[in-house]
């Protein structure tokens, strides 16, 4: 976990309380995780936080930069560290898996849009859809949940 969370916190006027960290831990442990996941994650410690606690908590730690989200599917969105590289994500449709792809892998259209349109994009929400290698070359047998990290 970063070290400097609780700083972060306090410095933008927020209290230190447990249910942060946990979902914090609980995101960090995940990789990738949906409210949904990151609520079981925490309650395998704290059972009595509930789902309308880890929404909000995300929503603190996305203010003050700890966790940011994507939309992965077409489902809730997906939250992971920031303390992780900057990446995209790479959806495969017909397994469901999720590979992450450093964001320089995207820098030439992204250039490309603020040359063209003024447009300034914001990469750590993007997710692109497509097969992944295995899929593609017809070798996946194996059905991966979606928003699960794979490869």
């Amino acid at each position: 976990m970063s070290q400097d969370w609780a700083a972060r916190l306090r410095d933008r006027g927020f209290r230190i309380t447990p249910q942060r960290q946990l979902v914090l831990e609980a995101v960090e442990s995940l990789g990738h995780g949906t409210p949904e996941e990151i609520l079981a994650e925490v309650q395998r410690t704290a059972t009595g936080v509930n789902l309308s606690t880890i929404y909000r908590t995300l929503e603190v730690l996305e203010d003050v930069g700890l966790v940011s989200h994507a939309h992965i599917g077409h489902g809730a969105p997906t939250y992971h560290s920031i303390d992780e590289h900057v990446h995209i994500h790479l959806v495969c449709d017909k397994c469901g898996a999720v590979l992450s792809a450093p964001a320089q892998a995207a820098s030439a259209f992204v250039t490309r849009l603020e040359k063209d349109y003024g447009f300034r994009t914001d990469i750590t929400h993007v997710s692109v859809h497509g097969h992944c290698r295995s899929c593609a070359e017809g070798a996946h047998v194996e059905s991966v949940p979606a928003d699960r990290d794979h490869h």
